[in-house]
């Protein structure tokens, strides 16, 4: 693919971002005043989401969405909002976007194969809504079903801004996490301008911080490809990712898309904790718009958070409702409203997909009666709770007695828990003193240690097996953990750092080594994922996710291209196998049905292994008995059907030749089109 072609997906990618962001931003100005810019990004692109998602419900193009986009721009240039001036003021945001962006773009880069963990589905899901952008879209996986048994909204941001910007699958699926990064670096870069005067980057540390496990694995001399992977498998039969290895591993999956509305959501509700009293009544009210369209979007981008931001949302607006209930000027736009609307909004914004969701979902609560071994908790959250500790020490000193909370849970044999629960009592302590002591952050790690101590505690059933019972819990459950305590415990590194004795050392530092010290970080930044590239791949340098088939499948990277130029909904019989294998891949790569996918992921989806069981039955006869290959297609909708590699490898192939129309022939490959279809 030349590199021409890839230089403009990327330019294109980043114009519409910035042009609905630019679009929102001086509408939101007069009410958000210097957090309108930053709001604005995640804003703009969930906004640009929403509206297609509506386009698409009935039967619209969804590009349609970016309309009102361009009337607000053309209205806010008309009146002179873009003024040279004001965006030389907000160039940070935009650099704080563009340096992550570039960062994890040369990560994708360097690695970009759609070929291995969970990618089929990811580019899957991407391409399905790309080639037929309907509500609810179809599943690539399963020939006449629909995406609504999975939280497909993630993929269908991506496939969104794919349609918007012209953008091929194929460079969307490497577009979509720098992005995801971008906006969560911006998000998190608003909480530190919120909470902190100096140091306000901080709370970006997160996204880009390894975890105490890999630090130690890396020490022992262990290769780097080795530690990224076994630091996310510290806890015995869990997964616990954290930001880092998730966008450089490099799945478009729902738990990493779903980072930059997490931060999002805690920036808004920052933003609420520290400012509720400063706003207007204009500005209250589109505080709970955006925080609704924040919270609404999660169960469709990823279930598994709204779990954990639905209370915490509430919990917060309780506690701006506390603060501020009898406040002589408190404005027409109680915190009240914030308690009571947002989830109602919330809900009616998304409702109708909601009403169309049909996930198998959770089987209950079980307890945990195998909790984790306190060192692998270490591993996982230690750097964040030695600053937690640190920061609970005045707290300890004039509570003693608070270190106490530990011992019912070393009695009940969950040391992990204790471990947590110290600097959460402290700084529950510290949110409940009368004086004010309690700050944003001190909610931000409590909560993080909270959940912790949850996934300890108990966990949510599924059908993942005895073994790994509670694997998922912690999986999806341990970003929030990880978002809330990194940017809360970073701000406490700030406001530990802002002290006037540090400052005043700092301060004598001379401007032009202060700068050149920050250069030197970013190109450090910038340089690592190339001076790391030797320790995870040797392809091909490139955006395009398929770029591997040239090279380990030519036949099938050949026979996809012609297959992704036809355009419209179609159902091909393509051979199956088993997950997070080479199967599945015409469908995944094309958009296309297939009549089965990876059998085990629509099981979970499904909850039924009846229909998997008898497509994978057809398939075998579909292949191998030629009187009735044909029925079996129309029973399906099945309009082609694919003979490659794997098909041959899978099945003994014998077809109908005489009632097939040979469509394509080349490098190994035979596509059939059934004749009358």
């Amino acid at each position: 693919m030349a590199i021409e072609s890839q230089i403009l997906a990327v330019f294109a990618w980043l114009a519409v971002i910035k042009l609905v962001q630019l679009a929102l931003w001086p509408a939101l100005a007069p009410l958000f005043e210097r957090y309108a810019y930053p709001i604005s990004f995640s804003a703009s692109v969930l906004g640009l989401s929403l509206i297609a998602w509506y386009l698409g419900t009935i039967g619209l193009p969804v590009q349609l969405a970016l309309v009102p986009f361009l009337v607000l721009l053309g209205w806010f240039a008309y009146r002179r909002a873009y003024t040279r001036e004001v965006l030389l003021e907000n160039w940070r945001w935009d650099a704080v976007f563009l340096v992550l962006f570039v960062f994890l773009l040369e990560c994708r880069y360097i690695n970009p194969s759609a070929s291995f963990a969970e990618k089929f589905m990811d580019y899957g899901f991407v391409a399905s809504i790309m080639r037929t952008p309907i509500v609810p879209p179809w599943d690539p996986w399963f020939a006449g079903g629909h995406l609504n048994v999975y939280y497909y909204y993630g993929s269908w941001i991506m496939g969104v801004l794919g349609l918007s910007t012209g953008v091929p699958s194929r460079f969307v699926f490497n577009l979509g996490l720098p992005t995801v990064i971008a906006l969560a670096g911006v998000n998190c870069y608003m909480v530190g301008h919120l909470l902190l005067d100096r140091f306000r980057w901080l709370p970006i540390l997160p996204l880009i911080l390894p975890n105490p496990a890999s630090v130690v694995l890396a020490a022992q001399g262990i290769p780097l490809s080795t530690v990224a992977w076994d630091s996310t498998r510290v806890i015995t039969d869990t997964i616990n990712e954290y930001p880092l290895f998730s966008f450089t591993w490099g799945d478009l999956h729902a738990h990493v898309i779903g980072i930059f509305n997490q931060a999002f959501l805690i920036a808004l509700l920052v933003l609420a904790l520290s400012r509720w009293q400063q706003l207007s009544d204009r500005a209250r009210v589109a505080l709970i718009g955006l925080i609704a369209l924040s919270l609404g979007a999660m169960p469709g981008i990823n279930s598994w958070d709204v779990l954990l931001y639905g209370p915490i949302t509430l919990l917060v607006a309780a506690l701006v409702w506390l603060r501020h209930r009898h406040d002589p000027d408190g404005g027409r736009v109680t915190p009240l409203y914030l308690l009571i609307a947002a989830p109602i909004l919330a809900i009616g914004l998304y409702g109708p997909y909601y009403l169309s969701f049909a996930s198998s979902g959770i089987k209950g609560i079980g307890l945990v009666t195998a909790p984790s071994d306190p060192v692998q908790f270490l591993l996982v959250h230690g750097f964040f709770l030695a600053i937690a500790y640190l920061a609970c020490i005045p707290e300890l000193r004039r509570r003693p007695y608070l270190a106490a909370a530990a011992l019912p849970f070393l009695l009940g044999g969950y040391a992990a828990a204790a471990i947590a629960v110290v600097p959460l009592a402290c700084l529950v302590a510290r949110l409940a003193a009368r004086d004010g002591r309690g700050r944003a952050e001190d909610l931000l790690v409590a909560l993080g240690l909270a959940i912790a101590i949850f996934c300890e505690l108990v966990y949510l059933k599924d059908n993942m097996g005895d073994q790994y019972f509670r694997m998922n819990t912690v999986f999806k459950f341990y970003i929030g953990v990880w978002l809330l305590l990194g940017t809360g415990t970073f701000v406490m590194v700030g406001r530990f750092l802002d002290r006037p004795a540090l400052t005043e050392r700092i301060g004598r530092v001379p401007r032009a080594a202060r700068q050149g010290i920050v250069i030197a970080v970013l190109a450090l930044l910038l340089a690592a994922p190339f001076l790391a590239a030797g320790n995870f791949t040797h392809s091909t340098y490139t955006l395009d996710g398929t770029a591997f088939l040239d090279r380990e499948h030519p036949g099938d990277a050949a026979a996809i291209r012609f297959l992704q130029g036809i355009p419209g909904h179609h159902v091909i019989v393509e051979g199956q196998g088993s997950d997070y294998s080479y199967a599945a891949r015409v469908s995944s790569f094309t958009g296309m049905q297939a009549v089965i996918g990876w059998t085990f992921h629509e099981y979970m989806w499904r909850n039924d292994y009846g229909p998997v069981n008898e497509r994978m039955a057809d398939l075998h006869t579909a292949y191998e008995d030629p009187t009735r290959t044909i029925a079996l297609m129309e029973k399906y909708g099945a309009d082609m059907l694919y003979v490659g590699d794997l098909e041959r490898e899978t099945y003994h192939v014998s077809l109908p030749i005489s009632e097939l129309e040979l469509l394509y022939d080349q490098g190994g490959v035979q596509i059939y089109r059934r004749a009358e279809a």
